[in-house]
């Protein structure tokens, strides 16, 4: 007889536990005991307080979240659930998977060097361009702590949890098969694996090194580093915002703060904006919004400087702008930090606010998780009753859709905005 699987049970107090409302992770201090470091990484099930199964997920003792949830019934974590958790990820994607991909596909990569990219742009013509976006989004596509982004024939993949981790190299296979990828390249270098007991890496599933080059991303050509850059190498959950804020852009004085590779003020000079300024405390970030403003033939001036800083600079000038996009890191990295990521964000925004001549146009993020709707709604408040300025909302502003929200899991939604007029 085969022995019975492993499984943790849910302390007797914990009757607020999230995981009985629907979310999918267990902590461990939310279980009477935790399993032998032997099945960190492997596949285990989940009991109430009661002994009534909660579902199949990954587990690690190293780890605070003790438990991933993968679904309600028996997983086998082997290459055929994997397909076809992936499978579904594309799928919801709009992303044909049923025909063979294992075969490259013909169109002309994405990402190229500079001549490459451009004697391709010259054979595609017409063509549909290859898939951008992102592929899967972790527990939202029921692969915890897998994150892939899509540039044409290169995807980036982050692994973030042991799980995953112990089986990289054959979802590196599931995912050539499915999506034609000429290369994979595994960001492994995020502060997260750190959680889980894993080392900070980065390598390419060929082994080769994968050097930097033009891709067309929105209309515009960015000079992208995946194997070195922020994140994933491009900040695609805000591409659906770079068109929408440049439409207020024509004829207006546009100040681009946190404008890292300078996506939206590219969008807001090919708008036909009169001035358009980026500020951005990182060489880097500056550097390659310089460059990709060249490339693209946009009038845009990019300067060093922390933004802060920049604000209190100019308090004694006249309001000097028409559009100001706020678009920060995270302020709020954890949830004891909360408390002063609303003071800064309230701060940033006075300043904003106060530099916008009347009847401006204020375009606002948050990419933290622990901000929430009714946060920063509460905070724009206070900074219109701070400033004596008379603010109306004109767009509400959330996560495209390749980045789907998880409604049992708060943590899936992270990036939100508004973007408002200032009286």
């Amino acid at each position: 007889m085969s022995s019975p699987a492993p499984m943790l049970k849910l302390k007797p107090n914990a009757a607020s536990a999230r995981v009985l409302r629907g979310h999918p992770w267990v902590f461990a201090n939310e279980v009477e005991a935790l399993l032998p470091a032997e099945y960190d990484g492997e596949v285990v099930g989940c009991r109430d307080r009661t002994g009534r199964p909660l579902g199949t997920g990954i587990y690690n003792s190293k780890s605070q979240i003790v438990w991933r949830r993968l679904g309600q019934g028996r997983v086998v974590l082997d290459a055929e659930w994997l397909l076809g958790a992936l499978g579904r990820a594309l799928a919801r994607r709009g992303i044909d998977v049923g025909r063979d991909r294992r075969t490259p596909p013909a169109e002309t990569p994405v990402v190229a060097t500079e001549a490459q990219h451009d004697a391709a742009e010259n054979r595609r013509g017409s063509a549909t361009p290859p898939y951008i976006g992102r592929l899967v989004w972790a527990e939202s596509d029921e692969l915890p702590g897998l994150v892939v982004d899509q540039f044409g024939d290169t995807l980036v993949a982050q692994v973030q949890t042991l799980a995953l981790e112990k089986r990289a190299a054959l979802i590196g296979d599931l995912l050539t098969e499915l999506t034609g990828a000429t290369e994979i390249i595994f960001r492994n270098d995020s502060n997260l694996r750190k959680l889980e007991g894993l080392p900070a890496e980065v390598h390419t599933r060929s082994g080769r090194p994968w050097e930097p080059r033009w891709a067309s991303i929105g209309g515009f050509d960015y000079w992208l580093d995946l194997a070195g850059g922020q994140k994933t190498g491009f900040y695609l959950d805000q591409r659906e915002q770079h068109p929408a804020v440049a439409k207020y852009a024509a004829g207006k004085r546009v100040l681009d703060a946190f404008c890292n590779q300078g996506s939206f003020a590219l969008h807001a000079a090919r708008a036909g904006a009169a001035k358009v300024l980026g500020l951005d405390s990182a060489d880097d970030a500056i550097a390659a919004a310089r460059r990709n403003a060249q490339r693209n033939n946009v009038s845009a001036a990019f300067e060093l400087a922390n933004v802060f800083d920049w604000f209190t600079a100019q308090r004694d000038a006249a309001p000097a702008w028409d559009l100001v996009i706020l678009d920060p890191p995270p302020f709020a990295k954890s949830k004891s930090a909360i408390e002063s990521a609303l003071r800064g964000h309230k701060e940033l925004n006075l300043r904003a606010m106060r530099a916008l001549a009347p009847g401006g146009v204020l375009a606002t993020y948050t990419c933290s998780h622990h901000m929430g709707d009714a946060e920063l709604r509460g905070v724009l408040a206070e900074a219109a009753a701070d400033a004596k300025r008379r603010v109306h909302v004109l767009e509400f502003c959330h996560q495209p859709a390749d980045h789907p929200v998880l409604v049992t899991m708060p943590e899936s939604e992270y990036l939100r905005g508004c973007i408002l007029r200032v009286e």
